[in-house]
């Protein structure tokens, strides 16, 4: 497979999978916001953790001046002028799409155009018509169309592999940057004995709701959740979908299924970043500081997407 193709797939992927966590992460925190808040009552620091999980904060700040409410849903969920919102992820993906139009199915096609011409319909009428609830609902549905779409109708090709990478490298980023965004935000809170606070309880039972895991979780453990079981089951267990380990072990299958002898770097990387999360258990991981140790694996994460864009994405 060419590499420009192979690349176009690759991003097609992860713009898509990148619009439905935005909209999980938006979704959450619009819903926090909304509660009593401890020091204030507008809810802003709660809508203010998008922009600092996605590291667009200072973007935002130079454009609005100040933190509000309408202003940061319209940034992340419709404005044209903001690289990282859903709108310009949902064209890139669109964009991407139809450079490769003759490697993927009809019916793959047909979503992704069909969601980018809805987008364009709600970014006329308005978040604040169609509501902000609803929109993230939206995207996350039509993601689950594109994907269902995918693993329905497109023959399992290199074409289906890279399709995959980059939902997988996607994935595996945003879980551990909605976890850490949470610990760090919860603070002393995050410890394992504050599982009986009533804003400890919300802002776990949120981020498990934001990676679909709330009922997995209360399958899993008994209690209310905290630090330890939240961040064992999000990190470490393979049979939760959007897991760290889960999304590690799919990318070292994908990785060890391409042929070819350039890629033995990014394959190489992804073997050993599976069998350290297979070794390691969640008391080692809070021993070390679950922040430093979420902030070493983002940059493991990027290192790998870095190997995968060098062996097989870049144009020769």
């Amino acid at each position: 497979m060419l590499s420009r193709t192979a690349s176009d797939l690759y991003w097609m992927s992860r713009y898509l999978e990148r619009a439905e966590n935005l909209a999980r992460m938006l979704d959450v925190s619009y819903s926090l916001s909304l509660m009593p808040q401890a020091g204030r009552g507008d809810g802003l620091d709660e809508l203010a953790m998008p922009l600092l999980i996605t590291g667009t904060l200072d973007e935002y700040l130079s454009r609005h001046g100040q933190l509000h409410a309408e202003r940061m849903l319209f940034f992340f969920a419709l404005d044209e002028d903001n690289q990282a919102s859903i709108y310009r992820c949902l064209q890139a993906a669109r964009t991407n799409a139809h450079a490769v139009r003759g490697r993927i199915t009809a019916d793959m096609w047909e979503n992704i155009n069909a969601t980018w011409l809805d987008i364009r319909g709600i970014a006329e009428q308005g978040l604040g018509r169609y509501g902000i609830s609803r929109f993230c609902e939206w995207v996350k549905e039509r993601s689950h169309l594109f994907r269902g779409a995918t693993f329905g109708t497109i023959m399992r090709s290199d074409a289906y592999r890279f399709i995959r990478l980059g939902t997988f490298i996607e994935r595996a980023d945003n879980t551990l940057r909605l976890l850490d965004a949470r610990y760090e935000m919860l603070g002393e809170e995050a410890d394992e004995m504050s599982d009986r606070t009533a804003h400890s309880y919300y802002q776990w039972s949120a981020l498990l709701r934001a990676l679909s895991s709330f009922e997995a979780f209360a399958e899993i453990y008994r209690g209310s959740p905290n630090a330890r079981k939240v961040s064992e089951m999000l990190l470490l267990r393979p049979d939760v979908p959007r897991s760290l380990r889960s999304c590690v072990e799919e990318l070292h299958l994908i990785l060890a299924a391409l042929p070819g002898e350039n890629g033995r770097p990014a394959q190489r990387l992804a073997a050993e970043l599976d069998a350290r999360l297979r070794y390691t258990g969640i008391t080692e991981i809070l021993d070390e500081g679950l922040h430093a140790w979420l902030t070493d694996f983002i940059l493991l994460v990027r290192q790998l997407a870095r190997a995968i864009h060098s062996s097989y994405l870049e144009v020769v």
